[in-house]
């Protein structure tokens, strides 16, 4: 048995006393209780570049000054829907989400509006208004211009004057929307410039991909409803960005060059809007150049620096320029092995790496007013946990702002004298301090109670194992309520494994959630483990995957599977396993690796074969199948469809375009050559993941599915 390293072991909750038994229902561990969650202030932001704060608490907005925790009421939704009503516009039902512009000022978009609320006044006008019809809308906040898109083409609305931008937009040709997928940090289509004087925009061309049918049901004759979906290896869509300038209502088009199906990514502007700045990735995402382009003309300038590596390099962030010196940018870069920060000129000189050690900047989240320090999140206190630290870009020092154990998620002043730290850790349900710039606590502005006193749950401790390689890999494992150690309990492992992924984390419930801690309530031993490939640990770690997805993920869940046999208090003879998606791949991979080891099964919407997965992120973890035919052979589930031994029960959305339904088919069409016998139920009409009411059916399937093969029993 490997060496255990223990982190965390924390008894949360004790029934206290026999009278204390109040459980999880089905519709609580789904998450449709929301008096169950910690409280938390609601839209809390800080009120422009004042020291106050503002939030939402029922149906009022309060705000408070760094000075004093005394509350002072900005406005009511009932004042406010007064004055909408007099505007003759629909009123919310609750308080609009608000971004402030000022002290004094606030906006919000409603029915197709943006409105300006004036604080002291306690007035309400329009600046601009477009479609409500528009989707993908972007906001310059400076001059309240907006972008958007409908039927597949970008419009813009300035002064409340609508003009239409593209003409030619069509199905499989799409402007202003997210591209690539959605990889690459990219989360939207549509790229204001500082001061809203033009617009970038994404122009996918898909005309060229081939169109995976998925189908309709609702029709009484049920219709194909195509989505363009490249599969590894395959013909991939192509993407071009343009740059439109409303005062001469031109276009241009970025020389960004070919090959025509590479990589644009993390697009930036330049503080004077002469330039933008775009990441361009090859295909093969092996090789990156941050390059500079005229915006007046499209022009390529130059290229400021390249990085490659022999397995992949995966650009997230756009540039950071310095808030008083335009020609210098922090950029994010994992090049020596772990995330750091690195200083640049806009002439491409690299001046310093400002960060390094064996952790990770997770986020880079502001500069004070002068750009002499720069503010950035990192798991430089533990890989568990998420942590506020700033760095003098002249003299290197570092300095620790949080400094409670948890993970952190901070809003800074303006002029970075203040921070309002959230957080939350496996003993704290939720807290909001306020922090001076050093990171000396000046008062606690929220602090949750605890939301679950009342309900019987069991351990939860957060440990580590060590592998093959001696590598730390961290778990999270909860006993099950009135845990007896002369007792044998089944077990449910819940894995995902893939990257960008870490379930296990020093935060509220460990990052177990509810549906977990209901599994314990009734008697399951629940275990995960994060496996190498998973998130925040380094380039070693998380690379240890390429070109051969599911062989070490494989061996450090069997790592945690030994751990697990070893404790007196399992039986072993009753271990199950659920995962879905890329955890589903790894529920299934694991008992078919591993015959007669696990006795229940549910994996949900499982990659059963890469070779069905998408292009971006097939191919940055696989290459491509033509590249690759041994990694994709050797990874494929399809080759080991002879070894289903156990319950298995396969979920699959119908209408999934993330993992689409061909993985599950073929594996079913397999099992059936084999003989062998497998559980299938398909979700019609729902795409890859099931929410809201539905997911207590999904619940409810895979409780009673454990409980009648695992345990025996039928509730």
């Amino acid at each position: 048995m490997k060496k255990m390293l223990l982190i965390l072991a924390v008894a949360l909750f004790s029934p206290g006393s026999h009278a204390q038994l109040t459980l999880f229902t089905l519709e609580d561990a789904s998450g449709l209780n929301r008096t169950l969650y910690p409280e938390r202030l609601n839209q809390l932001q800080w009120c422009g570049n004042s020291p106050r704060f503002a939030f939402v608490r029922g149906e009022t907005l309060l705000s408070e000054s760094v000075k004093t925790d005394a509350q002072d009421t900005l406005l009511a939704l009932d004042t406010l829907n007064g004055k909408l009503a007099d505007m003759q516009v629909t009123s919310p039902k609750r308080f609009p989400s608000i971004t402030f512009s000022n002290p004094n000022e606030f906006w919000f978009i409603h029915d197709g509006r943006i409105l300006l609320v004036d604080l002291p006044d306690q007035t309400l006008r329009t600046a601009n208004s477009f479609n409500p019809k528009g989707e993908n809308v972007a906001i310059d906040p400076e001059q309240f211009h907006v972008a958007y898109t409908l039927d597949h083409n970008i419009y813009v609305a300035i002064d409340e004057t609508e003009t239409q931008v593209t003409f030619d937009g069509k199905e499989g040709l799409e402007y202003g929307t997210s591209v690539h997928r959605n990889e690459f940090g990219i989360h939207k289509g549509l790229f204001w410039s500082p001061k809203g004087n033009l617009l970038a925009f994404y122009r996918m061309d898909e005309s060229m991909v081939t169109g995976y049918p998925l189908i309709d049901i609702d029709p009484r004759i049920a219709e194909v409803s195509p989505t363009k979906y490249p599969m590894a290896g395959m013909t991939s869509h192509e993407v071009t960005i343009g740059i439109y300038h409303p005062d001469s209502g031109t276009t241009v088009y970025l020389n960004t060059g070919k090959p025509a199906d590479q990589y644009l990514t993390n697009i930036t502007w330049s503080p004077d809007e002469q330039s933008i700045y775009v990441v361009v990735l090859n295909r093969d995402q092996n090789h990156l150049w941050v390059n500079q382009y005229n915006a007046s003309d499209g022009s390529f300038v130059k290229t400021l620096f390249e990085e490659r590596s022999e397995s992949y390099v995966e650009p997230q962030h756009e540039l950071f320029f310095l808030p008083e010196n335009p020609k210098q940018f922090v950029w994010m870069s994992d090049r020596d092995g772990y995330t750091h920060l690195y200083l640049y000129r806009t002439n491409g000189e690299l001046m310093k790496q400002l960060t390094r050690g064996e952790w990770v900047v997770t986020e880079f989240t502001g500069f004070d007013p002068k750009g002499t320090r720069a503010y950035f999140m990192c798991t430089k206190n533990s890989p568990l946990g998420d942590y506020l630290y700033a760095v003098d870009l002249k003299s290197g020092e570092l300095t620790e702002i949080t400094r409670a154990p948890g993970s952190h998620r901070v809003l800074l002043s303006d002029d970075a004298k203040y921070i309002l730290d959230r957080y939350s850790s496996l003993s704290v349900p939720s807290q909001t301090d306020l922090l001076d710039h050093r990171g000396k606590l000046i008062r606690v502005v929220q602090e949750s109670p605890n939301p679950l006193t009342e309900y019987n749950l069991g351990e939860t401790r957060i440990f580590s194992l060590l592998n093959e390689d001696n590598t730390d890999l961290y778990c999270r494992l909860i006993k099950p309520v009135d845990f007896d150690s002369t007792n044998q309990y089944p077990v449910f492992i819940y894995v995902y494994g893939g990257p960008h992924s870490q379930l296990v984390t020093d935060s509220w419930l460990g990052g177990g959630g509810f549906f977990l801690n209901y599994l314990a309530q009734r008697g399951y031993v629940v275990f995960t483990l994060d496996n190498r490939g998973t998130a925040n640990r380094g380039t070693a770690f998380e690379h240890a995957i390429f070109r051969k997805l599911g062989t070490c993920e494989l061996a450090d869940q069997m790592t945690g599977v030994a751990y697990l046999k070893s404790l007196p208090w399992v039986d072993t003879a009753r271990i199950g396993i659920n995962g879905w998606s890329y955890g589903g791949f790894m529920a299934l991979l694991m008992t078919l690796r591993n015959p007669d080891q696990f006795k229940v099964v549910v994996a949900g919407g499982p990659v059963v074969d890469w070779k069905y997965y998408e292009v971006m992120y097939g191919e940055r973890y696989m290459d491509s199948p033509e590249i690759n035919p041994e990694g994709y052979a050797t990874s494929s589930l399809l080759n080991d469809a002879d070894k289903v031994t156990g319950d298995i029960l396969i979920i699959q959305g119908y209408q999934d375009e993330t993992v689409v339904p061909q993985n599950s088919l073929n594996f079913l069409k397999k099992c059936v050559e084999e003989g062998k016998q497998v559980d299938f139920f398909l979700y019609p009409n729902h795409p890859h993941n099931v929410r809201g009411k539905d997911l207590v059916h999904l619940n409810t399937m895979i409780v009673e599915y454990f409980n009648e093969r695992l345990k025996g029993i039928s509730d």
